[in-house]
């Protein structure tokens, strides 16, 4: 069995009849038809049966593809990973960085980059965790950053930072050295919308312990929170790194919450499903040096 007898042998699968397969492969019926009979040949069992509209798999061709599939998947890899060894990274690579971070990341990403990769373009996306995490699936994005994503097999994480999460009140107010959740209810509140994951945690943590929140209104995200506490209108619930977003400290005060704290993960995100080229494993490897702590 080789490697070509098994891309004809899933492509007459996938296209219902060799008719199909040989334009799709750009290869004669009969050659194709020659190379499955010789699988079937060495494999001593049928692969194929006809029906009145082409052929379909046995239960040994059904069992024969999901394995072809895997190895076909596996040689391709290796040919794409060794062919880009030979060459400096070069192409374009798509970054999807959550507002919040971008604001903070996005100078030293794109300065660092061009500086160890010169014949390449980054481009990044910036948007809220969830439709970076949908853009990664869909193949639109190579690489990201997420807060607090949901588990997927098409994605494969890697936990970068865990940050509290800080009660951010208006300059002037007194507050003790730690906030406890009960204590939480005396403020007049402002948080992002559902499905933040800042929003999803503070529930995960309060709703258990039927603690309800004086919530006067919702955003779209962390730093319309941030100008809303900022001016004097509410109180917030946001990680430590948001106090960090702007060029100047912003006037308000805060403190930690808790017991039991409330922590959110900043997540290294990339896809399974499909090769990853040099550029991508390069600027993951970028991603991962960054100093996601420190103003920029």
């Amino acid at each position: 069995m080789d490697l070509k007898q098994l891309d004809y042998f899933v492509a007459v699968c996938e296209s219902g009849s060799f008719s199909r397969a040989a334009v799709r492969l750009n290869l004669s019926q009969p050659s194709i038809s020659r190379q499955v009979a010789l699988l079937e040949q060495e494999l001593g069992q049928r692969l194929l049966e006809r029906n009145g509209r082409g052929v379909q798999p046995s239960d040994a061709g059904h069992a024969l593809l999901a394995h072809a599939r895997v190895m076909l998947s596996a040689a391709e890899q290796a040919r794409f990973e060794i062919r880009e060894m030979k060459n400096e990274p070069a192409g374009k690579v798509v970054v999807g960085l959550p507002h919040r971070v971008a604001s903070g990341l996005c100078v030293p990403l794109v300065r660092e980059f061009r500086q160890r990769f010169p014949h390449a373009m980054l481009s990044v996306v910036e948007g809220l965790s969830l439709s970076l995490r949908e853009g990664l699936i869909a193949g639109r994005i190579d690489a990201g950053l997420l807060f607090d994503p949901a588990p997927t097999p098409l994605l494969k994480y890697e936990n970068l930072l865990r940050e509290r999460l800080v009660l951010v009140t208006p300059s002037g107010y007194r507050l003790p050295a730690q906030v406890s959740l009960p204590a939480l209810r005396d403020f007049a509140m402002v948080l992002p919308a559902r499905p933040n994951p800042i929003r999803t945690l503070v529930d995960a943590v309060l709703l258990p312990r039927k603690i309800s929140l004086n919530l006067i209104a919702e955003v779209g995200a962390v730093h319309s929170a941030l100008s809303l506490v900022e001016r004097g209108l509410a109180c917030s619930i946001l990680p430590e790194s948001a106090l960090l977003l702007g060029a100047q400290p912003p006037r308000v005060c805060h403190s930690p919450i808790g017991p039991p704290a409330m922590r959110n993960q900043l997540m290294l995100a990339i896809p399974t499903a499909r090769p990853l080229s040099r550029l991508t494993l390069e600027t993951v490897k970028l991603l991962r040096e960054l100093d996601f702590r420190r103003p920029h």
